[in-house]
């Protein structure tokens, strides 16, 4: 059973192969490289679909899925944390007896690693910028990690050859990761006691506001590879204003913010988004099209 129209709704970042493999699951398939920068663009790539796949750049509202008749399937190429965190109406496609799937730990390994290289860079001035007056070695820090999920446990992991003291502080504890010593902390006391702190939370999660960052204080590190922005913009505008104090942002998490922090000496942003290596592409296809698979099969047998 097929459908009888894919459309890629926007840049997936799904690898060659696995987009000419879209073609065993549709009669007609249309792809877009581009992010649509207005709804009706969106509504007009998905209005004829039977099946739409996306990016987490695009949102995929309820006033899009009620101009798409014919939809009966939404593919994320990206996560599905929770219906509130996502691109996609979800609720709302659930409710009209569409079929909503996400991907999971395709991009992890590469975040880690872009982390440890820019916080090793910054603690050593390798790109001119230093945090303190002399270089100081990972060893010496002690790091919190707020929203110890895939993301935040992959970098817990990738951390400890380095020796620096971890903690962390999430919604659950997790006993696995306190086995490892990584130490569980009550959010402000993870600022008041943590160097740097590293933020992995769900899309349109914002925890950190002017007390917060009164906890954190003076001479930190704060890094966001989130999606979006997870603190209020003044407090954080305000905190970079105190001696010592740095930020780190990939593209994605610098995307969230005015272009006039991209000015600021005590940002460090990237214009590229973390993760995005050769084998993350390939993951993040392998999963796209093993739940189109899923999906059409369980098609096939109720059918």
């Amino acid at each position: 059973m097929k459908f009888k129209k894919l459309v890629c709704i926007d840049e997936t970042k799904m690898n060659e192969a696995s987009v000419k493999r879209l073609h065993d699951f549709a009669d007609e398939v249309e792809v877009f490289s581009d992010y649509p920068e207005d709804q009706q663009t969106i509504i007009d790539r998905a209005k004829n679909a039977e099946a739409i796949l996306v990016s987490w750049h695009t949102e995929i509202s309820a006033e899009v899925i009620d101009a798409a008749p014919n939809l009966r399937y939404i593919g994320m190429a990206c996560s599905l944390y929770d219906d509130g965190s996502a691109n996609v109406a979800v609720d709302h496609a659930r409710s009209n007896g569409i079929t909503v799937t996400g991907i999971f730990d395709y991009g992890d390994p590469g975040v880690g690693e872009f982390i440890i290289s820019e916080l090793i860079q910054l603690l050593n001035g390798y790109k001119g910028k230093t945090w303190k007056n002399e270089p100081v070695e990972l060893n010496s820090l002690k790091i919190g990690i707020i929203g110890l999920g895939v993301t935040g446990q992959l970098l817990a992991d990738y951390l400890q050859p380095f020796q620096p003291s971890i903690y962390y502080f999430s919604r659950t504890r997790k006993a696995d990761y306190e086995q490892k010593g990584v130490k569980f902390l009550e959010l402000e006391e993870l600022l008041k006691t943590c160097d740097v702190i590293s933020i992995h939370l769900p899309k349109h999660t914002e925890l950190l506001n002017s007390s917060q960052f009164e906890q954190l204080g003076r001479a930190k590190i704060l890094i966001n590879t989130s999606l979006g922005r997870p603190f209020e913009l003044d407090a954080f505008e305000n905190w970079l204003q105190n001696e010592g104090n740095f930020a780190i942002f990939d593209g994605d998490a610098m995307a969230s913010l005015p272009e006039k922090f991209s000015g600021y000496d005590q940002v460090i942003s990237n214009k590229v988004s973390a993760g995005w290596s050769l084998q993350t592409k390939n993951r993040l296809s392998e999963k796209v099209i093993e739940n189109i698979q899923e999906y059409i099969q369980q098609e096939s047998t109720e059918g």
